[in-house]
């Protein structure tokens, strides 16, 4: 399995428009195309945590292969009034707004 974690800024109150654009995007095929899994979205002091499973270890090419996806570019212009990039100086594609991990631990 292999996971993302996009982190970007929200305004504080935005959760529910957020949530109603994925909520549209995951009951299209695209997420099963893309193979993702599990999607979790967090929000804290203006910051816009999204969790994306992936069913395999592939998920980062999925992402990459998806961007130009009729329903992904929808959902990424849908989500431009909300979500902005962390540093808009360094910000070059969504890439850019992944976390790094660095410790992963797992009792399976």
């Amino acid at each position: 399995m292999h996971s993302t974690l996009i982190v970007a800024r929200m305004a504080p109150g935005d959760e529910g428009d957020v949530a109603e654009l994925f909520g549209a995007f995951d009951e299209s095929d695209m997420p099963h195309r893309m193979g993702t899994g599990r999607r979790q979205l967090f929000s804290c002091r203006g910051l816009y945590f999204h969790l994306q499973d992936f069913d395999t270890d592939e998920g980062g090419e999925a992402i990459e292969q998806a961007k130009t996806e009729p329903e992904f570019v929808r959902i990424s212009a849908d989500l431009k009034p909300f979500i902005q990039a962390y540093d808009p100086a360094t910000w070059r594609s969504p890439a850019d707004a992944m976390a790094r991990r660095f410790y992963h631990w797992s009792a399976k």
